[in-house]
């Protein structure tokens, strides 16, 4: 590329050299040609949200960090609550919007988006010359993949996009360094591990970010501890292991309650600790926490950190490790049939106790005998899925039984309904050899459900899985006098029939023995590459798998 090119051209050349496939986008954004021109599938959505969840799972799958564009003003306003919820999460991602001229940029009432989108990202700035497009762009992906991953903003007003950019010649793609904890850190987190009686692991989704699953396993076995993810962390350790507890939210198994009540030594890596409504609650007293984590701000935030390891999760179990076996000598702990048998102690009774709903032959249809027919009807270890904010979540956390690195995509620090299905869209984009699966509620659809035509104008056939209700069930008791007098929390569609006017396989369901031969015809739908919706008209009764300290 030696001739002179514009900052368009230029900016899609580095999307290029990044390894960019798929700009997801809404009009109208000069990055959007340019971006086809050189062999990147521009995909338009049908509202910017959904467009920014396509790229975050993405940025989650691939070796690649997701991109977003959009136009200046409504475009980059609505984009807001997408990009807040990719923070909250930790998702690397870069959002391109166009901006007011540079001559309006602080002349009301222009949308300034580097002004204020700083609040929900890493790093937000705005390119004022074409001179300076290059190395902003180098900034953005380097900050998105580095330290705690996160969305970077690069405005880019109206008036700049024609300019000549230099530089690109020279580009070289961004790349994700790492780093180790102190080694005296290290070795005194091991000495605290060997010598504790009730350890716990707890996982969060930097041991996905740093592909650490391996190392996560290794630690557990040498230890003989049991392990516990957060939502986000959920799939870092097979579900179906011995050591395996559980995920953690709101709703969990009762092996993960009863090990976060009586551990003594809890060992997060890859983790936050961050205080949420929608997480593992750890109590403190008495308690030894060490703490992994790439970004020094979690340390003490919400735990006190006896032993602080700040670094790269999959190094940090390295070196943990190391430190670990040196102690043991060799020497088994000889507690990893006591471990695994105190928790089929706790999970098998738990489970029993569900089995009314798991089994359940009622109508409306129990969620949980939905759960439990997918979960016999699809190859679980070949298959993504993701939840939707609230029943959804906190329905299927606990009893879907992941079996390989990121079959889950979990979240929850923020919990803006609809966010599930851009998930699944960008998974599928991501890892077209999966089965990719949303679960959502009738909410949810409301927000976001426009974007299911996208699926079947682009060819993303994912597997969309509808709860129905007829109601924000979750609300019922919260807003009970709303309810009667005005029925506030009611809501209907026939969704099986939109999706089938948008062009997808659509059936709704409302018999149990109906269940699995609507998920087999969905299933053959999506492998013969056409997007299907199947929706279960549920029980407005909720009940979730909860304890109280």
């Amino acid at each position: 590329m030696n001739a002179a090119v514009n900052v368009a051209q230029a900016a899609a050349e580095v999307l290029r050299r990044e390894g960019v496939e798929h700009l997801f986008a809404y009009p109208l954004n000069p990055l959007i040609d340019a971006a086809a021109a050189v062999g990147i599938r521009p995909v338009v959505v049908r509202q910017e949200r959904v467009g920014i969840h396509m790229a975050d799972a993405v940025s989650r799958l691939g070796d690649t960090v997701g991109v977003f564009c959009m136009q200046a003003g409504p475009g980059v306003e609505n984009s807001f609550g997408a990009v807040a919820q990719a923070f909250a999460e930790g998702i690397p991602l870069v959002v391109i919007p166009g901006g007011a001229p540079r001559a309006q940029t602080w002349v009301q009432p222009a949308f300034n988006a580097a002004l204020n989108f700083q609040h929900v990202t890493k790093w937000a700035e705005q390119v004022t010359t074409g001179a300076g497009l290059v190395p902003a762009l180098r900034r953005a992906f380097t900050q998105a993949r580095n330290g705690r991953p996160g969305p970077v903003l690069l405005e880019i007003p109206g008036d700049v996009w024609a300019e000549d950019a230099p530089g690109v010649e020279e580009y070289v793609p961004s790349r994700r360094a790492r780093s180790t904890p102190d080694a005296d850190a290290v070795d005194a987190a091991a000495a605290a591990l060997v010598a504790a009686e009730r350890p716990l692991i707890y996982a969060g989704q930097g041991v996905h970010h740093a592909r650490a699953w391996t190392g996560l396993r290794e630690l557990a076995e040498l230890l003989e501890a049991p392990v516990t993810t957060s939502l986000e962390g959920k799939s870092a350790f097979p579900e179906t292991h011995p050591l395996a507890l559980g995920s953690g939210g709101v709703a969990m198994p009762r092996a993960v309650f009863e090990h976060v009540r009586d551990a003594d030594v809890v060992f997060g890596v890859g983790a936050s600790f961050t205080a949420t409504g929608f997480g593992i609650r750890f109590p403190t007293a008495g308690r030894t926490f060490v703490h992994n984590t790439v970004d020094a701000v979690d340390l003490d935030k919400n735990v006190p950190a006896a032993h602080a390891l700040v670094g790269d999760a999959g190094l940090t179990l390295a070196t943990l490790t190391d430190a670990v076996r040196d102690r043991l000598r060799g020497r088994a702990r000889g507690r990893a049939d006591e471990v695994a048998a105190r928790i089929r102690a706790q999970n098998d009774p738990w489970l029993a106790g569900w089995r009314p709903h798991l089994d359940s032959d009622a109508v409306p249809l129990s969620p949980y005998r939905v759960i439990r027919d997918l979960m016999a009807t699809v190859d679980v270890a070949r298959t993504i899925i993701t939840h939707d904010a609230g029943s959804p979540r906190d329905e299927l956390s606990p009893f879907w039984r992941t079996e390989a690195p990121h079959t889950y995509l979990g979240w929850g620090k923020s919990t803006q309904l609809g966010y599930g299905l851009g998930l699944a869209m960008g998974a599928k984009l991501a890892r077209p050899d999966m089965l990719c699966v949303n679960v959502w509620g009738d909410a949810a659809i409301g927000m976001t459900g426009m974007d299911l035509e996208t699926c079947a104008r682009v060819g993303i056939p994912i597997l969309s899985v509808l709860f129905n209700n007829f109601a924000m069930a979750m609300e019922d008791r919260i807003m009970a006098v709303s309810r009667e007098r005005y029925a506030s929390t009611d809501i209907s569609g026939d969704y099986a029939a939109m999706a089938r006017a948008f062009g997808l396989h659509g059936e709704r369901v409302t018999a149990p023995s109906d269940i699995v031969p609507a998920l087999r015809r969905a299933r053959t739908a999506v492998d013969g590459g056409t997007p299907a919706l199947v929706e279960f008209v549920t029980t407005r009764d909720k009940c979730y798998s909860t304890f109280q300290s």
